[in-house]
C-alpha cells in the first residue's frame, strides 16, 4: 500500500503513543492493596497474644479521643510552623509546639508531591484532638510536584489536653512518614486500621496509657501490616519485618502470662519495655518493606510497550530513504502480515507468553488484567509491525545492493550543518543516560542552538565571500533521496540535481541581496545568538542554578511594573482582531495587578481579571475559526493558493495571542523574541541560503525545545505553571484547565511547529515539503523517547529514579502526544495541497 510520508509518520507516532501509554502504566507502580474484603461488617480484630493462659481481650481498645478535628492546609511547609516564619505568622501554633500540650512531627510526603486526598478517615465535629498538617510543601517559587526538601517536608502537630507536659520538657520534632497519620487516627478513635494502610502508629500519642494498652495498640498495627505483607509479597516469611513481628508476638505472649500472674514487678516492667522496642522495630521494618513494594515495576507491561515503540522507531529508520525522496511516498507492505507465516507464528508465540506470564506471575500485571480482545489487539499490532519491518528491511537490503557496488567518490562529504544535526541529535540522546544531564537538559539545548547559530554564520560567510561558482559544493542533503545521493557521491550528473534542489543554476545569494539586506543576512545569526543569551538569563531553571536571581525576578518585583508593562505593547502583527486581543491581554494583566496602566495608581484594587481574560478568549476563538474556515475553503477553491497561507497565518496568530494571555508577565519577552527570531530566520537565513525542508524542520525543532526551557520549564514537575489552567475561570473546570496548562507549558514547541507549517506552505512550492517535514519531525522526536524508555528501564533501581528520571519520562510521554497532534495537523494541511494538485 502506497502512503504519503506525512500520513505514514502520523500513524507511526500514534502507535508510539499507545506503546508509551502501556509502558507508563507498567513503570509507575500500583499501590499496595489488601485482597481481604468483608461482605457483612468489619473483620474482627486480632486477639491479644497469649502463652499458657487464655487472654480475654479480643475486642478493639477503647478510643483515646472522642472527637478529632483535622486542619489540612494546602502546601504547608514544615518551616512555616517550626521555623522563624512560624513565630511571625503562626505565633499561637508555635507556642503550642514549644510549650503546649502537643506532639509535633515532620511528616515526609512521597513524591510526586501533588494535591490529592492523602487522609482517608472518618473527620468529626467536637474537638478533643486537633491535628494540624499539610498535604505537601512548596518550593521557593510556590510550586510543588517534585522531591525537594521544601516540597516533601510538612508539619504534623497533634494538640490535645491529654498530652501532659512537664515543666521544662523540651520536645524535638521527629521525622515520620505521612502515611503514619491514618493508622494513628484509627487507633485514637477506636476504629480498625485501614487494610491498605502502610503506616505505623505514632507512639508518642499512646505513651501515656498503661503498658498493656500500649502493647495492644502496637500488636494490632503489626498484625495489620503483616497481613498486608503476606498478600503482596510472595516470600513474606523471609522478610525481616515479619520475623521481628513473630518474635514480638511471642514475647508479648510471655508478658501477658506474667501480667496475669503478677501485675506489679520490676521484671514485668523490663519485659514490657523490651516488647515495646521489639514491636516498634517490627513496625518500622514492616512499613519500610511495604513502602518498597510500591516501587515494584510491572515488567511485562513495560516490555510490551517498549517492543511496540522500538518496532515503530525501526520502521521509521528503515523508511527514511523512501520518505525523504522527492515524491515523499513509500510502499508499506500492509498486506504481507495477512499472508505471512511469520505473522501467525509471532501471534502464537506472544499468546503463549501472555498465558504463561499471566498464570504464573507473582504480582499482578496491568496487561494481564486487560480483556483478551484488548490484549489480543496489541499482540496483533506488535506482530504486524514486526512483519512490516522485516519486509521493509528486506526491500532495503535487496534494493541497496547495486548502489553499494559503486565506489564512493573521495571528494564527497556531508555539509557542516548536516554533521551538526546528526552529532547534536546523537549527543542529546546519549546525555539522557546521566541524571545530571537530565536535570540540566536546558544547557544541552542552549548549547545546540548557539552552535547552530555559529554554523549558520559560517555558512553565510562562505556563501557570500568564499563561494566559487565554478566548483559547486556537493554536500549530502537528506531530502534528495538515495538515487541523487548515490550519483552525487560519484561526482556525476547527480551533483547538479542536488544543487538545483538547493537553488544552483539560479543567481547566487550575493547577486540577489545587496546593500543593507546583505549585511542583515550576515548579522542575523549573531543577533539570534544575542537574543538567546538574553533569554537564557530570563529564567534560571534546572537544579544547580535555579536559586540564583535572574531577569524574571527583577521584572516581577513590584518596583519594576512599568518596565514589565512596556513588553505588552510589542507586537509586529497589525491585524485588528489580534491588536484588540493584545489590548485585552494588557487589560487582564492590569486587572490582576501584574502590570499597570500609565494613569493607574498603585493603590488600585486588583481582581481576578475573569472578564478581561474571557474577552481575549473570544478573539482567540474567532481568529482560530477564521483560519480553519480558510483552510477548509482552500480545499474547494484550488486556484487561490493564498487562502491556505492566510488561514495558516491566522491559526498561528491565534496561538500567539493565546500564549500572550497564558504566559506569566515576565515571560512575554520569550514570546516577543520567538517572533523576532522566526522573522530573522525566515527572511535572512532560510530564504537566502535555500535550506531544504528536512534541515528547516530540525532547526524549528531545536529552537522549539530551547524555548521550552527559556520559559522557565525543566524536567522537574514543580516548574509546571498550573496557574495557566485557571486564567479566565472562576472555578476549576477539568478539561479547559488541562488544555490551557498543557498549551502554556508547551507553547514554545507548538508555536515553532505552527511557524514551520506556515513557512513551508507559503515559501516553498515543493509538493513534498510538508510530508518531508512531518516525517522528520516524527523521527527526531521518536529517537529520544524510544532511547529514553530503554535507559529508564535499565536505570529503574537508580537512586534518582523517582526524583529525576521519572518526571522526565512523563515529559517525554506528553511531548510525544503533542508531536502526534502536530503530525496530524501537518498531514491535514498537506492533504489540502494534494487536493489542489
Amino acid at each position: 500500500m502506497r502512503l504519503g510520508a506525512g500520513t505514514f509518520a502520523a500513524c507511526c507516532v500514534a502507535i508510539e503513543v499507545l506503546g508509551i501509554a502501556v509502558f507508563l502504566r507498567g513503570f509507575f507502580p500500583a499501590p499496595v492493596r489488601s485482597s481481604a474484603r468483608t461482605e457483612h461488617g468489619a473483620e474482627p480484630p486480632a486477639p491479644e497474644p497469649s502463652a499458657g493462659a487464655s487472654s480475654n481481650w479480643t475486642t478493639l481498645p477503647p478510643p483515646l479521643f472522642s472527637k478529632v478535628v483535622i486542619v489540612l492546609i494546602d502546601a504547608l511547609r514544615d518551616d512555616f510552623v517550626f521555623g522563624s516564619k512560624g513565630v511571625k505568622f503562626m505565633p499561637y501554633t508555635t507556642y503550642l509546639v514549644e510549650k503546649g500540650a502537643s506532639h509535633s512531627f515532620v511528616a515526609e510526603a512521597k513524591p510526586p508531591t501533588v494535591t490529592m486526598p492523602r487522609i482517608k478517615e472518618r473527620e468529626m465535629a467536637l474537638p478533643s484532638l486537633l491535628v494540624l498538617c499539610g498535604d505537601h510543601g512548596m518550593s521557593e517559587t510556590g510550586s510543588h510536584g517534585a522531591s525537594s526538601m521544601e516540597e516533601v517536608n510538612t508539619p504534623l502537630v497533634l494538640i490535645s489536653s491529654a498530652f501532659e507536659r512537664k515543666p521544662g520538657d523540651i520536645r524535638h520534632s521527629t521525622r515520620v512518614q505521612q502515611t503514619d497519620v491514618a493508622a494513628t487516627l484509627a487507633i485514637a478513635l477506636g476504629l480498625p486500621i485501614p487494610k491498605d494502610s502502610v503506616g505505623s502508629l505514632l507512639f508518642p500519642v499512646v505513651e501515656g496509657k498503661p503498658m498493656r494498652e500500649q502493647l495492644r495498640f502496637l500488636h494490632l498495627n503489626t498484625v495489620q501490616l503483616s497481613k498486608l505483607l503476606q498478600e503482596n509479597v510472595p516470600s513474606y516469611e523471609k522478610d525481616p519485618g515479619f520475623e521481628q513481628f513473630k518474635m514480638s508476638e511471642r514475647l508479648h505472649g510471655n508478658w501477658i502470662r506474667l501480667y496475669l500472674e503478677e501485675k506489679h514487678s520490676e521484671v514485668l516492667w523490663n519485659l514490657g519495655s523490651k516488647v515495646l522496642r521489639q514491636y516498634l522495630d517490627a513496625l518500622k521494618t514492616l512499613s519500610s518493606s511495604l513502602s518498597t513494594q510500591v516501587a515494584q515495576y510491572d515488567v511485562y507491561s513495560m516490555t510490551v510497550g517498549t517492543v511496540v515503540v522500538l518496532e515503530v522507531l525501526t520502521l521509521l529508520l528503515l523508511s527514511l530513504p523512501q520518505a525523504l525522496h522527492r515524491k515523499a511516498e513509500l510502499e508499506v507492505p500492509l498486506s504481507s502480515p495477512g499472508f505471512s507465516l511469520l505473522f501467525y507464528l509471532v501471534i502464537l508465540v506472544l499468546s503463549a507468553v501472555h498465558v504463561i506470564v499471566c498464570t504464573s506471575a507473582e504480582s499482578s500485571c496491568y496487561f494481564c488484567g486487560l480483556s483478551w480482545l484488548a490484549a489480543g489487539g496489541v499482540m496483533v499490532l506488535a506482530s504486524a509491525l514486526l512483519c512490516v519491518t522485516a519486509s521493509v528491511l528486506t526491500s532495503v537490503l535487496v534494493g541497496g545492493e547495486p548502489q553499494r557496488k559503486n565506489p564512493i567518490h573521495p571528494s564527497s562529504r556531508w555539509s557542516e550543518l548536516d554533521l551538526l544535526i546528526l552529532l547534536g541529535t546523537v549527543g542529546h540522546v546519549l546525555s539522557l543516560g546521566a541524571s545530571s544531564f537530565v536535570e540540566e537538559e536546558h544547557q544541552t539545548w542552549y548549547f545546540l542552538v548557539n552552535t547552530l547559530c555559529l554554523a549558520l554564520s559560517q555558512e553565510t560567510y562562505r556563501n557570500y565571500f568564499l563561494r566559487d561558482d565554478s566548483e559547486p559544493q556537493c554536500g549530502l542533503h537528506v531530502e534528495q533521496g538515495l538515487d541523487e545521493v548515490a550519483a552525487a557521491w560519484q561526482g556525476g550528473p547527480g551533483c547538479d540535481v542536488l544543487e538545483r534542489g538547493k537553488g544552483h543554476g539560479s543567481p547566487s545569494p550575493s547577486d540577489v541581496l545587496q546593500g543593507s539586506e546583505k549585511w542583515m543576512v550576515l548579522a542575523s545569526p549573531w543577533l539570534i545568538l544575542a537574543c538567546c543569551r538574553l533569554l537564557r538569563s530570563l529564567n534560571q531553571t534546572g537544579v544547580q542554578w535555579a536559586h540564583r536571581p535572574d531577569l524574571g525576578h527583577w521584572l516581577t518585583s513590584s518596583d519594576h511594573k512599568a518596565e514589565l508593562s512596556s513588553w505588552l505593547g510589542c507586537s509586529p502583527v497589525s491585524k485588528a482582531a489580534l491588536a484588540l486581543g493584545l489590548l485585552g491581554v494588557y487589560c487582564y494583566r492590569a486587572a490582576i495587578g501584574s502590570v499597570r496602566f500609565p494613569w493607574q495608581q498603585d493603590s488600585k484594587d486588583i481582581s481576578k481579571g475573569i472578564i478581561e481574560a474571557r474577552f481575549v478568549y473570544v478573539f482567540v476563538l474567532g481568529i482560530l475559526f477564521t483560519g480553519t474556515r480558510d483552510l477548509l475553503k482552500s480545499q474547494v477553491v484550488a486556484t487561490d493558493f493564498k487562502i491556505k497561507t492566510i488561514g495558516l497565518w491566522e491559526i498561528y496568530s491565534g496561538l500567539v495571542l493565546l500564549a500572550a494571555l497564558l504566559f506569566r508577565p515576565h515571560n512575554l519577552p520569550v514570546l516577543a523574541f520567538s517572533l523576532l527570531i522566526q522573522t530573522l530566520m525566515t527572511k535572512f537565513i532560510w530564504k537566502p541560503l535555500r535550506h531544504d525542508a528536512a534541515e528547516i524542520t530540525v532547526m524549528h525543532y531545536w529552537f522549539g525545545q530551547a524555548f521550552f526551557y527559556f520559559q522557565g520549564n525543566s524536567n522537574n514537575i514543580a516548574t509546571v505553571d498550573i496557574s495557566a489552567g485557571f486564567v479566565g475561570l472562576d472555578t476549576y473546570v477539568e478539561i479547559p484547565a488541562v488544555f490551557l496548562t498543557a498549551f502554556g507549558t508547551y507553547a514554545g514547541p507548538l508555536l515553532w511547529a505552527g511557524h514551520l507549517v506556515h513557512f513551508l506552505s507559503s515559501e516553498t512550492h515543493s509538493s513534498s515539503a510538508l510530508s518531508h517535514a512531518c516525517f522528520c519531525y516524527a523521527m527526531i522526536c521518536s529517537i529520544p523517547v524510544s532511547t529514553y524508555i530503554v535507559l529508564v528501564t535499565s536505570l529503574r533501581y537508580h537512586l534518582f529514579i523517582w526524583s529525576v528520571f521519572s518526571p522526565k519520562l512523563l515529559y517525554e510521554g506528553m511531548h510525544l502526544l503533542i508531536t502526534a497532534a502536530v503530525c496530524v495537523f501537518f498531514t491535514a494541511v498537506d492533504q489540502t495541497r494534494l487536493t489542489q494538485s
